[in-house]
């Protein structure tokens, strides 16, 4: 207890903000897109102050955005258009007002285009400043305005097309608009930016009310929202966390009790959860000495120490009350520890071992949740054979001081027998000390459920089952969505929710706007490069997941405009001597070309369209292709997008789980073969773990849970608990005298069936108080920990008895 004090000091380094850095801790480490980023920031400039291209910037700029749907058909009605204006007419007025008085409108923080805001919506803009604007004869997705191309792809959605017009076709009807407010960013523009976007957050959620819009519903989203909101979250668990430590509490007193006063064992239940308590402060504390980051999924790992904590404790008493009270404290606690130190320590290094191996993955929020779980599991095991223990001890000698004070006939002074009396509470019924005390349930696996499972019948029975249960499970691994999609980092009543519902509603069709870059210094000028180069290019505008006729290439527009000067394009001279002034016709492509002073072009950049990737594993497939296809080219080519940091944890999430799993199970096998005394024995917890896992990644399928960074962190902990069950009943089975496989699988049952079914009672009580969050993060860790605690105590109570009398 002292040490807990001492380490609990270490809590009041938890960070009080809140704030996370999603991007370090939920994407992969060292994933390619953050070198490609670095390639990206390292040889392309851009003066937002002149010309502002989304496209063109190498990570998230600051936006507040609006998406706009139309009741009725479709939005390009002159009445409907005439409210979105009235939308975007109130966003741009608003200004907030700091702590010190001076006011930051929206016009000071909005990213620029030669000095004026840049439009939210270029169609809205130009039906703004022309409301006479035809909106029969707008194409889809490029239209040409006043002279000038334009994109609709990202900004207009639920699109009906008619004839083609060109590269576009003619645009029917729209069913929602987007409304983006881009805002600058560096330095002090980024404090003044995040002022007004939370400014803008707390007055959007009015608008609809306040501007009594009846022709278009709306939704808002900032780049802010998911830092915000992820925040937020974190605060709805503590007050689960109380009533699971309650539950605990009344399910450990409710499950050690006893009519019999003497051995009753509530009072060391009780301290059995609060020596868990002690070993999360002492556990959280070092670490948060040590200085790792407290990242919010931390938050789920004490529900989850409680039960295995409470596990060690149940086997402990379940020996403790199969002692004699004849014999000494000293030879019933040495009998104790003889009989569950061992089990006990096996299941502590697997677990603590299963979560090390964790610290191997790539996501950094995986990492500092196996950290923090596995030394305090460390101290949970250290309290327990200690702390917990010596408690233990004491109560024995109130066993033995409340047997002599009842068995003493009745002195005259009532008042003392009365106060005596009191430690035996409750109960003063007194059973025959020489008798082993033996729980009902005990009893229960040994002359009715282990008989029973041994039987032919059953035995059958179970087969077949197992047999269904991999069959499900498997075809379940096959239909496991990967990726933590960002919607889940908020709670469910978010307005975050309905923003993501509407963009996949109406805008899933077109994705990021991908650059191509040309990575090294080629030759332009020469035919047969600019050849390989088109041909590379080809094979992107080929791809299922691009918009051929959205490609943007500066190289293209500058040979057809060398042909209209019938200048030599092949002409290094020439070439080089007309870029200045055809920079000077498409400013934008100036941002393009990574030119030196000695007319090197360095590096240059296209821009194709992506389509069709709305599924995470659309995503993944894509960004695999795209990468493939860059590799394969003769010139030297890169792809990147701001989004593809977060794509990136698509194709390592599958690896990473599976190197963990391996690595895992590994450690299992080896530790179960060096402290189980039976090689065959070790092959079967394995196969458990195997078993389990399989089991929990199919169902995940079925119960709409993602393979992602969170539900990772449950796969290791899945073996964990998987190898628990297994081992107790495994080890007891092996250490059996008895003389046949059936009466040595009854008597496992006997001596820890019931402590197994604790353990796994006791943890999905502790957990299940997180199905009543309203976030994702916290629901997931139920479903699998509720997954994890069936499977697992069916493997140990059922199928692992079972196949043990098969050999």
């Amino acid at each position: 207890m002292a040490l807990t004090a001492v380490l609990g000091t270490g809590l009041m380094y938890l960070p009080r903000d809140g704030e996370e850095d999603l991007e370090e801790e939920y994407t992969p480490i060292g994933s390619p897109a953050k070198a490609e980023r670095r390639f990206v920031q390292g040889h392309f400039t851009a003066n937002d102050s002149l010309v502002f291209s989304i496209s063109r910037k190498s990570a998230e700029v600051p936006y507040a955005s609006i998406l706009v749907v139309s009741k009725a058909e479709t939005l390009l009605e002159p009445d409907i258009i005439e409210e979105i204006s009235k939308v975007d007419d109130t966003v741009q007025a608003l200004t907030v007002t700091q702590d010190n008085g001076t006011q930051i409108p929206y016009r000071e923080v909005c990213a620029k285009n030669q000095g004026s805001c840049v439009p939210p919506n270029p169609l809205l803009f130009a039906w703004k400043r022309n409301k006479g604007l035809n909106l029969r004869t707008i194409t889809f997705p490029i239209y040409s305005l006043a002279g000038q191309i334009v994109s609709l792809a990202n900004i207009l959605g639920g699109t009906v097309l008619g004839e083609s017009m060109g590269p576009s076709q003619l645009l029917l009807q729209a069913k929602a608009m987007r409304l983006q407010y881009y805002l600058e960013t560096g330095g002090e523009e980024n404090e003044r930016s995040k002022a007004w976007m939370i400014h803008f957050l707390t007055k959007a959620s009015s608008l609809e009310e306040s501007l009594a819009l009846k022709k278009i519903q709306v939704v808002y989203f900032s780049s802010l929202s998911r830092q915000l909101e992820f925040e937020a979250t974190s605060m709805t668990v503590i007050p689960l966390f109380h009533l699971a430590y309650l539950l605990i509490i009344l399910f450990a007193i409710v499950s050690c009790y006893r009519c019999d006063c003497v051995r009753n064992k509530m009072w060391v239940a009780v301290f059995g959860v609060i020596s868990v308590a002690l070993a999360v402060v002492s556990g959280f504390g070092l670490m948060l000495y040590i200085g790792v980051p407290f990242v919010l999924i931390v938050a789920n790992s004490p529900f989850l120490i409680l039960g295995v904590g409470v596990d060690d404790m149940f086997i402990m008493i379940s020996a403790w009350q199969k002692t004699s009270l004849m014999d000494n404290i000293s030879e019933r606690m040495s009998d104790v520890y003889s009989k569950v130190a061992v089990s006990i320590t096996i299941t502590t290094v697997t677990n603590v071992l299963a979560f090390y191996t964790g610290i191997m993955t790539s996501f950094r929020s995986v990492q500092y949740f196996c950290i923090y779980t596995g030394t305090t599991l460390l101290f949970c095991y250290f309290y327990n054979i200690t702390c917990f223990g010596a408690f233990m001890a004491l109560d024995g000698k109130r066993e033995v001081v409340c047997l002599r004070w009842l068995k003493k006939p009745e002195t005259p002074d009532q008042k003392c027998s009365s106060l005596k009396k009191s430690c035996c509470l409750p109960c003063n019924s007194l059973q025959d000390e020489y008798k082993a005390d033996i729980h009902p349930m005990n009893l229960f696996f040994r002359d009715y459920f282990g008989p029973f499972l041994i039987s032919t019948k059953s035995k059958i029975f179970v087969v077949l089952l197992y047999v269904s249960y991999i069959i499900a499970s498997v075809y379940g691994c096959f239909h496991v969505q990967e990726g933590l999609d960002l919607r889940n980092l908020a709670s469910d009543d978010s307005y975050i929710t309905p923003y993501f519902n509407v963009e996949e509603d109406h805008f899933s069709t077109y994705g990021p706007r991908v650059m191509v870059i040309v990575t090294e210094a080629i030759d332009y000028w020469d035919k047969d490069a600019r050849k390989k180069l088109e041909s590379c290019l080809a094979d992107f505008e080929n791809s299922e997941y691009v918009d051929e006729n959205l490609t943007e290439f500066w190289l293209q527009e500058y040979v057809k405009y060398m042909e209209n000067l019938r200048q030599d394009i092949n002409d290094k001279t020439s070439f080089l001597s007309n870029i200045p002034t055809f920079l000077m016709d498409f400013p934008l492509f100036a941002y393009d070309i990574n030119i030196t002073s000695s007319q090197e072009i360095i590096c240059s950049r296209a821009f194709v369209q992506t389509i069709g990737i709305s599924s995470s594993t659309n995503k993944k497939l894509m960004l695999l292709q795209f990468r493939n296809m860059a590799e394969k080219c003769e010139v030297p080519l890169m792809v990147y997008n701001p989004a593809f940091i977060y794509f990136d944890q698509y194709s390592a999430i599958v690896e990473n789980t599976v190197r963990n799993v391996v690595v895992a199970s590994a450690a299992m096998f080896i530790v179960s073969l060096l402290l189980i005394p039976h090689p065959l024995c070790s092959l079967w917890v394995t196969f458990a773990i195997a078993s389990v896992i399989v089991g929990v990644t199919g169902f995940m399928a079925f119960w709409n849970v993602n393979l992602d960074s969170i539900s990772m962190i449950n796969l290791v902990i899945c073996i964990g608990f998987s190898f628990d069950f297994s081992a107790h009943i495994s080890y007891a089975f092996v250490s059996s005298s008895e003389p046949s496989v059936d009466r040595k699988a009854i008597e496992a049952l006997y001596l820890l069936g019931y402590p197994v079914l604790q353990s796994a009672v006791s943890t999905i009580i502790g957990v299940c108080v997180l199905s009543a969050a309203n976030a994702y993060i916290f629901r997931t860790f139920f479903k699998i920990m509720f997954l994890v605690m069936v499977f697992g105590a069916a493997h140990g109570l059922v199928f692992i008895p079972v196949f043990l009398t098969f050999f």
